[in-house]
């Protein structure tokens, strides 16, 4: 599986990197066919509480799931975005 991490106008520290990288791991215990996961940083403007974004794609064969979500702090936008993909492929499951 390849974990590709894009930090759009900052760098993203080499904890963060290990942090994503740790959970899109657990992401194979659903679906060992994952190709990809696609982490996409950013800081939204203006400077609030809420400014951290992930958008997380997980690309599968003849699939790709997406989730986006705003937090506090990157590590806990990656936790929700995360969720959100396990609960789509939950549903994938049951309709198949």
């Amino acid at each position: 599986m390849d974990v590709r991490i894009q930090a759009i106008h900052f760098d993203a520290t080499d904890k963060l990197v290990a942090f994503i990288n740790k959970k899109a791991e657990r992401l194979q215990r659903h679906n060992p066919a994952i190709t990809t996961v696609d982490v996409k940083l950013s800081v939204v403007k203006p400077e609030t509480a809420m400014n951290k974004e992930a958008v997380i794609s997980v690309y599968q064969p003849q699939d790709e799931l997406v989730a986006s979500k705003t937090a506090d702090s990157f590590e806990e936008a990656v936790d929700l975005c995360l969720e959100a993909i396990e609960r789509q492929m939950e549903k994938r499951k049951e309709k198949k």
